[in-house]
């Protein structure tokens, strides 16, 4: 039982920060989307602003391990 708690935990180191990045990514994008279309100069910007949330899933992935690696 124990294992099977210590897998439902590092699925949700990962999971819950996965499902977070995708909705601030659909607003980033939306966002971004409308600027560029006034403002096509700030491609890289936008670009940048999108990549920050993958951040949380990386983090939450070294975190699931550290988990998994833990038994």
């Amino acid at each position: 039982m124990e294992k099977v708690l210590i897998a439902f935990a590092a699925a949700l180191a990962v999971g819950i920060p996965a499902l977070a990045t995708a909705w601030a990514q659909s607003r980033i994008g939306a966002a971004g989307a409308g600027t560029l279309a006034e403002k096509p100069e700030l491609t890289a910007t936008v670009i940048i602003l999108l990549a920050i949330p993958e951040t949380m899933v990386i983090l939450g992935f070294v975190v699931a391990a550290m988990i998994l690696l833990m038994v």
